[in-house]
């Protein structure tokens, strides 16, 4: 897929620079026709980063695939909320599995279009990050070894969300859930615990694997439409911001996911048969006070008697991450396009 690094400079509009976007590389939800394929309706909390991360990825899967698109869901927030029996907010093809058997189920679908010889089907399967780092990992372990010809799509909001803000395995270090608490010596999530499931991805060679934010739609849509392009399993990791689980206003959803980005905590990029081929550099340097200190569940940080030891450790996380992954791109300012590894 040809690409072309795109600066936005008036906020709102389709110009960049002096001139317009062409229609081709208008953002699907920009477009009129698009499908809508999470409707209006559902009960999804004010500023809902999973039901944002849900309507852009499927709905560039169905451009992507000219409308010939399954979508398989596990059990969790975005199934409880889309589908309060006996309504729905899906208008697409859609199952609901178990909390851990996404996977397999999506692979039998899969299966069951081949035996078909229906080619032009393409499979979508999707959970939280409870449903694919912890519950499901075995089956979603199983379908990238087989190499199954599914696109598995994880919204990770960091928690249990649906069932009371428990810790995931994708839980970050020093977060207050209702099962690690802000007490003690070192409060909340226990530092070098829990899972990076995307480099778990990466490990089993699958053709492709990349990480997103609800933040930047252009970068979302172009890796599930990239993702398209393949055959075999697929793995994209989205951060969908939980205003409930986080603490954080619902209007700062955008800015939340935007931050943890420019803050180097969640590292943005691709990867092609098990290796990185592209990140998607920093614009903008940001400590992680600036992240942390907008969400409740880190208020134990800050305050009458601020934890700098603990905010110091957090910022060698970023930090690490900003080295290990390249995030700062080429410009001496730390504002570029996207950087191609070789």
């Amino acid at each position: 897929m040809t690409r072309q690094p795109v600066r936005f400079y008036q906020v709102g509009s389709f110009a960049a620079g002096n001139r317009l976007l062409s229609d081709a590389d208008r953002t699907v939800q920009s477009d009129s026709h698009r499908t809508n394929s999470l409707d209006s309706g559902h009960r999804a909390c004010q500023g809902c980063g999973e039901a944002l991360g849900a309507r852009y990825a499927l709905d560039a899967a169905m451009r992507a695939t000219q409308g010939q698109l399954v979508a398989v869901n596990a059990t969790g927030c975005l199934e409880v909320f889309s589908t309060p029996y006996p309504e729905t907010s899906w208008r697409i093809p859609w199952l609901h599995s178990l909390f851990g058997n996404a996977p397999a189920v999506a692979t039998g679908v899969a299966a069951a279009m081949k035996v078909k010889g229906r080619s032009d089907v393409r499979v979508v399967a999707q959970a939280g990050d409870g449903g694919a780092v912890d519950i499901g990992f075995g089956c979603l372990s199983g379908m990238f070894e087989r190499n199954d010809d599914v696109l598995f799509i994880c919204y990770d909001n960091e928690a249990y969300m649906n069932t009371g803000v428990q810790r995931s395995g994708a839980t970050p270090p020093a977060v207050r859930t209702a099962t690690t608490e802000a007490v003690g010596r070192e409060p909340g999530n226990v530092f070098g615990q829990g899972k990076d499931l995307p480099r778990l991805a990466m490990a089993h060679d699958i053709p492709y694997v990349a990480t997103a934010t609800v933040a930047d739609l252009h970068d979302l849509e172009e890796k599930v439409e990239r993702a398209m392009e393949f055959r075999g399993a697929r793995y994209l990791h989205i951060l969908v911001p939980c205003p409930l689980g986080w603490g954080s206003s619902p209007s700062d959803t955008i800015n939340v996911a935007r931050l943890a980005k420019e803050t180097g905590l969640f590292p943005v990029y691709e990867a092609v048969d098990g290796g990185i081929t592209a990140v998607s550099p920093i614009r903008h340097r940001t400590p992680v006070e600036a992240y942390l200190s907008i969400q409740g569940r880190y208020a134990h940080l800050f305050g009458e008697h601020p934890r700098s030891d603990i905010i110091a450790r957090i910022q060698a996380i970023a930090d690490s991450n900003i080295s290990a992954y390249g995030l700062l791109g080429d410009d001496a300012d730390g504002v570029g396009s996207e950087k191609v590894l070789a």
